[in-house]
């Protein structure tokens, strides 16, 4: 980083991950000001030592910097830093000094939703700095001692350094969406959470709703169970997001109050929205617009809200506050009551539009690295049209949530030559009045049913984590398109499967013929209700749900190893189950369903 090859390699030997700032922040001062500017950034990559020692000034790592900051305000700082490079022409001891902090061990996790997190040390992208002004005589001497060398203190004094760092990133983004930042961009994650509300509806108590969770956050997509969509980055403070989302507003699926007995079912629906997001120092404003796109209602809302953030150690807090103005279709569906269904009791009664009121905190907890604890609690005030409905609990409706998430972060790419393989899947299968357990374990495997209807479907995967620390395991995405053939009892029909699946193949034979056992859970949406799961649940007087969960366990063979061909090591022949259900009717996003369908298929699976 200096122009003699001793100082350069003298700085080498201490800078091994340094977090370098943007070179742009060193070059761009050229006049002496009245204060220095010290640089602080997050980031590491081979460009420190280009692009940082064509205008750095003193360099020092983290464990030197309190030692540095303390001794500046104490001393002048008469013998501590010298410009560590020149620039040619540039020359000039008034420049900005860097001050770049030394990753001390694991990664460091950076605020906001779906943030990057470095896939190796030495990754070339550049993060973020912030810059801490010192007088101009304490930033140089005419007498210029030596590099400040690497100085020895405790960790509380790196952590603070660290934290300095940390404090700097913007901050996370703030939606009405609960599972927004809980995974890192590029990462992944399952888990599930338990959500208790008190019912809107008169006389319903509370609510407890299962929630799995199906996490994704990528550069442009992303997927938090309930919500999908596009996602586009404005700079560092502004995003523009379009989503569907799942509405968490219904009746009861059973044990229905008396309020709303004869009244026809009100469902949940699914919602297009549009969503902005701006964020300030302070926290984040947010503005989104949602149109039912199911046909239900036919209603509208716009929200407005606000929300900050806090840190402490591993937990992050977030209070928010939103405002909702929902028009009167909206409304009328969930909370009015039709001449139709009126009764002595209950008379007709139509809210018409309204805005509610919430404010809530939501919270995370980092057990570890990828192990989150996550928790919440809301307050809501209905509009006093809703509050007057004879349908309703004239209240605050108060709500919380709890559960757990596991994180995947993927495979890193070694270099830009590298290419990511794409897995396709074939499949054909037949339904089963078989359960999903005793197929997994041998003991039903008959195809032999009154139906005779069949499933064919097309996937596509793409691996996302690949032998981790050498074990015989992977984890991939999937997406298919699935065909059902109702041999005339209805008519055929399309469904979309996606999901995660891990494998594993680690078995003592493995090394002759490798074998592989597999587990996906995901989302199904079908078109139109499968005939044998309408039948069933028409038999069992239960309701059906487009959405249900989707489940594929498998166990397939390497083509390759069979034959002794090495060209075909990575195409499998085997078994698997297509199985849809409704987790037992505890999801209210699969419409509270208890039943589903199961098809035993063989299939064919290569990659390219």
């Amino acid at each position: 980083m200096a122009d003699h090859e001793a100082c350069g390699s003298e700085v080498s030997e201490r800078i091994v991950a340094g977090l370098p700032v943007k070179a742009h922040v060193e070059r761009d001062v050229r006049k002496p000001p009245d204060d220095e500017v010290v640089a602080v950034g997050g980031g590491a990559g081979d460009e420190l030592r280009a692009d940082e020692g064509a205008g750095a000034g003193a360099v020092l790592d983290h464990e030197g910097l309190p030692c540095l900051l303390a001794q500046l305000l104490r001393e002048h700082a008469p013998h501590q830093i010298e410009p560590a490079a020149r620039g040619g022409g540039n020359d000039d001891a008034h420049r900005a000094r860097g001050v770049i902090l030394g990753k001390r061990g694991g990664q460091r996790r950076e605020s906001g939703q779906g943030a990057k997190r470095p896939a190796q040390p030495q990754t070339s992208e550049i993060r973020h700095g912030f810059h801490i002004r010192i007088p101009r005589h304490f930033s140089h001497t005419p007498d210029p001692g030596p590099i400040i060398r690497n100085v020895r203190l405790p960790r509380v004094f790196v952590a603070c350094a660290l934290a300095l760092g940390e404090a700097a990133a913007p901050p996370a983004a703030a939606t009405s969406d609960f599972l927004a930042d809980i995974t890192e961009r590029g990462s992944a994650g399952w888990g599930a959470v338990s959500r208790f509300e008190q019912s809107p509806y008169r006389g319903g108590g509370v609510r407890i709703d299962l929630l799995p969770l199906y996490l994704y956050e990528g550069e442009r997509v992303y997927l938090h169970t309930y919500r999908a969509g596009l996602k586009f980055d404005f700079g560092s403070d502004r995003r523009v997001a379009a989503f569907l989302s799942h509405r968490f507003e219904s009746f009861p699926v059973e044990r229905i109050p008396g309020s709303l007995a004869g009244m026809t079912t009100r469902v949940p629906e699914t919602d297009f929205g549009l969503s902005y997001e701006q964020r300030f120092e302070w926290g984040n404003v947010f503005g989104e617009v949602l149109r039912d796109a199911s046909h239900n209602s036919g209603g509208t809302e716009w929200r407005l809200g606000a929300g900050t953030e806090r840190r402490r150690g591993r937990l992050k807090l977030a209070p928010y506050l939103m405002l909702a103005a929902r028009n009167a279709r909206l409304n009328d569906y969930y909370y009015g009551v039709s001449p139709s269904e009126a009764t002595a009791d209950r008379p007709a009664y139509h809210p018409g539009a309204g805005v509610n009121g919430t404010v809530g905190l939501n919270a995370r907890y980092d057990l570890t690295d990828t192990w989150h604890f996550l928790a919440g609690v809301s307050a809501t005030l209905w509009a006093s049209g809703v509050r007057k409905s004879p349908i309703v609990e004239d209240r605050v409706q108060l709500a919380a949530f709890g559960g757990l998430a596991y994180e995947f972060t993927p495979t890193p790419i070694r270099d830009d030559r590298d290419r990511v393989p794409l897995t396709f899947k074939v499949l054909h299968g037949r339904s089963t009045n078989c359960n999903l357990l005793p197929i997994m374990e041998l003991r039903c495997r008959s195809i032999n049913t009154d139906d005779r209807t069949t499933v064919d479907s097309f996937e596509v995967g793409r691996p996302f984590i690949e032998t981790p620390n050498g074990w015989p395991v992977m984890i991939a995405w999937y997406a298919g398109l699935l065909r059902h053939q109702e041999r005339g009892l209805q008519p055929d029909s399309w469904q979309l499967n996606g999901y995660l699946k891990a494998f594993y193949w680690g078995f003592p034979w493995s090394g002759r013929v490798r074998t592989r056992i597999g587990f996906g859970w995901g989302l199904s949406y079908a078109q139109r209700v499968p005939f044998v799961e309408a039948r069933d649940q028409a038999m069992r007087g239960r309701n059906t749900s487009k959405l249900l969960q989707y489940l594929d366990p498998t166990v397939d063979l390497s083509v390759g190893d069979l034959i002794g061909s090495r060209e075909l090591r990575e195409t499998y022949i085997g078994l698997g189950v297509s199985h849809r259900s409704g987790i037992f009717g505890m999801a209210q996003i699969v419409d509270n369903v208890n039943g589903g369908s199961n098809y035993i298929y063989t299939y064919v699976e290569w990659r390219m």
